[in-house]
């Protein structure tokens, strides 16, 4: 027997689809991935350090409540609670992302979501039910998709800049850029298109200044986002050098980049405490190519305003799949409502 409705995808729009999807007695399922580079369950949220911008999650004693909420047996896959963030004796901080995430799903679980700890290799949409393939087991058949694969940050692929991330190293500085760590320090964006000029304006409301380090002698960005990093007195540009390794220590995270100039492959070391990589991000399609329309940077279409249709009917995608513009947890979180409710409102239109 068809599913009603199948979930692809374990990040915050994935598990409030879920959520959504459960308490409309749907039965979800809902297929979370398994690690992979880049990509592990719980979308990439789990990835990040205190969420201090997810509503509804003020500073304080986060850990007893995840303790409480999460289900014992999950435990050892919560984070550390941060150092020097005490009160009272006890923990005091804002939710870290991997806590979120498996807040969430106990959510999802509370409700009756069934999770599969599975990749979905492929998809067959060109008749009914819809049809998909896990890694391992057989093809499961659904009258609703919802797609919530989510998109990877690129980074710049070097050995240091792996070891610091979350300890000074990121690729949002709207998730990350007011954390204590940054505040009044010196940071590096790395990057020369829009979304770098965006991140490195964004940061001089924190930092005491802003090194936007470009690989060329001019700018990608468009020329009224290059003036705005032009005018704005606490960027500086670094002209035609690349980021050859990211230096720091155990106790203080990231203290400096070591550049390399393209021109005559000189070095130089810029004292920073943060390095945020504006290099893009891939939306994780590449199982759906040919089989739902994508714009030119491979995130899923929706077709219509306000609605998280595509281009196949009863296939819906939510989250940063389809969101390059936005990528913030809490939108994610209310596209997945909102194809939870889309799928609902089909199946009943459609007798299921």
């Amino acid at each position: 027997m068809a599913e009603k409705v199948v979930i692809i995808g374990s990040g915050p729009a994935g598990w409030s689809a879920a959520i959504y999807a459960a308490r409309a007695n749907l039965q979800p399922l809902l297929f979370e991935g398994t690690p992979q580079a880049e990509m592990i369950p719980l979308g990439q949220l789990a990835y990040t350090t205190e969420v201090e911008n997810y509503a509804g999650f003020p500073a304080g004693d986060i850990r007893a409540f995840v303790e409480s909420a999460v289900d014992a047996s999950r435990h050892y896959n919560l984070p550390p609670a941060p150092q020097g963030h005490e009160q009272h004796g006890r923990p005091h901080y804002a939710v870290q992302g991997a806590e979120l995430m498996e807040l969430m799903k106990q959510q999802a679980l509370n409700f009756g979501t069934r999770v599969v700890g599975d990749d979905i290799i492929d998809v067959d949409l060109s008749s009914r039910p819809l049809k998909v393939m896990p890694a391992d087991g057989p093809a499961v058949e659904t009258h609703t998709l919802i797609v919530a694969t989510g998109a990877r940050a690129n980074y710049l692929g070097l050995p240091s800049e792996e070891k610091f991330k979350n300890r000074g190293v990121s690729a949002c500085a709207v998730c990350d850029g007011a954390l204590p760590r940054f505040r009044n320090q010196p940071l590096a964006v790395i990057g020369g298109g829009d979304s770098a000029i965006e991140e490195a304006n964004y940061l001089t409301a924190f930092a005491e200044k802003v090194y936007l380090v470009h690989r060329r002698d001019e700018l990608r960005a468009s020329k009224i986002m290059q003036q705005r990093a032009f005018d704005n007195p606490k960027i500086e540009l670094v002209w035609s050098h690349v980021v050859e390794e990211v230096l720091g220590n155990d106790k203080d995270g990231v203290t400096g980049l070591r550049l390399k100039s393209t021109k005559d492959g000189t070095l130089r070391e810029l004292q920073v405490v943060g390095m945020f990589a504006s290099v893009g991000h891939t939306p994780n399609t590449a199982f759906l190519r040919g089989k739902l329309e994508m714009n030119d940077k491979g995130y899923i279409k929706w077709t219509a305003p306000f609605r998280t249709y595509t281009s196949v009917e009863g296939v819906f995608a939510a989250g940063d799949v389809a969101d390059d513009y936005y990528r913030q947890a809490i939108t994610s979180a209310g596209t997945g409502c909102m194809a939870a409710l889309d799928a609902e409102r089909y199946l009943a239109a459609h007798g299921h």
